[in-house]
């Protein structure tokens, strides 16, 4: 889970009422208007000869505003969550490069920069072949493997909180496709060096392959995606990771009409510290007309020691201790203007989380937050 931001530099509550409220200006434009206003991202686009074939930008601006309560304490506030903004371009040879930076406006504008996130070239010459060098995202469980842009609820699930390497953008090489519309795979070595542009090996590395298969045309369904996932990460202090040796995750993504259902059952093996963890995540959703999506979710998780379980973000802001065993529930509405590239979200969770170790990690609380998604 990456570091909190907040209120306190150049973001108040009145700007965060009045970027949210565009999407409400937003509603009343027709979609051949957003089509109109996106086609802006793209600067300069010439598929036919030269060597650059097109330029646009790239990125992501999200807002939200939340409230957590439990018996220790409530938290509340509303922030800058992300805002990401950079370039893309497709050369000839089909080879493409992407360079985009991560800023965090809640700080004072000299400090707004803090990483690169996508900063790679890469080879993309069909479905069946996408090769990436450098900065990228290594995705793996369900919300891991899931762009924060289109994901059904503001936060990841805790499941991929507790396993998954939050840190996401790693320095490595990787190759991913589709072959034959059913099977996808994705392969790649990364360092673990937690440096904020380009890492070397200094720490060490890690290993993730992924191989799913697509069962709709044998189910009737529209999707059935089952995948899974296996991460090996060699044990080093110095890592940018969650402390697991390994990391097995098995997911399914089952959609039929305007109903779906995705599915996770992962599982780690922990080391210095960290207990081995596992854990089960399902969420039903159901899509009421093209804007309207409705969103339930419920993660179970479980650790062989104490202390083994950490709490997702902003339920962590009121109790700031581990537990052995945690549950949740969550059930949201997501409101589509243009998609996933305009999107308003909003969910309520409840969250429980036992401690035998009775060292501060006993949680029972309940939250609620909404925020703006915005990407092009």
């Amino acid at each position: 889970m990456s570091p909190r931001t907040d209120i306190r530099n150049g973001f108040t509550r009145s700007a965060a009422t009045v970027v949210m409220a565009t999407a409400g200006c937003a509603l009343a434009d027709e979609e051949s208007g957003y089509d109109r206003f996106w086609r802006h991202a793209t600067l300069y686009e010439n598929a036919d000869e030269g060597l650059v074939r097109s330029v646009a930008l790239s990125g992501r601006l999200q807002a939200e505003a939340m409230y957590f309560d439990a018996d220790q304490e409530h938290f509340d506030d509303s922030t800058w969550r992300r805002f990401r903004f950079g370039f893309k371009a497709k050369f000839a040879g089909d080879w493409v490069a992407q360079l985009e930076g991560d800023f965090d406006l809640n700080e004072s504008f000299g400090d707004w920069y803090t990483r690169l996130t996508d900063a790679y070239i890469g080879w993309q010459p069909d479905e069946s072949r996408d090769l990436r060098i450098l900065k990228h995202s290594a995705g793996f469980t369900l919300d891991g493997a899931t762009s924060s842009k289109k994901l059904l609820t503001l936060q990841r699930n805790n499941l991929t909180n507790n396993l998954w390497f939050t840190a996401e953008y790693f320095t490595g090489i990787s190759m991913a496709g589709t072959v034959d519309e059913r099977w996808s795979y994705k392969a790649g070595v990364f360092s673990t060096d937690g440096d904020e542009e380009f890492s070397s090996f200094d720490a060490s590395y890690f290993t993730l392959a992924s191989l799913g298969y697509d069962w709709a045309q044998d189910t009737g369904m529209d999707k059935a995606v089952v995948q899974l996932d296996y991460v090996h990460n060699d044990k080093d202090s110095e890592n940018n990771t969650r402390d697991f040796s390994n990391v097995v995750s098995l997911t399914s993504q089952w959609e039929k009409g305007p109903w779906g259902l995705w599915t996770d059952l992962s599982a780690g093996d922990g080391y210095f510290e960290q207990s081995d963890v596992w854990g089960v995540s399902l969420m039903p959703f159901y899509s009421s007309s093209e804007r309207i999506q409705w969103v339930a979710r419920y993660t179970y998780i479980e650790s062989d020691d104490p202390n083994g379980v950490r709490l997702g973000r902003y339920h962590g802001e009121v109790t700031v201790g581990r537990g052995d065993e945690y549950q949740e529930i969550y059930g949201g509405l997501n409101v589509f203007f243009y998609g996933h590239k305009l999107k308003w979200q909003t969910g309520i969770e409840y969250a429980e989380m036992d401690d035998d170790a009775a060292d501060g990690g006993n949680h029972d609380g309940w939250g609620i937050s909404t925020g703006l998604r915005i990407y092009w």
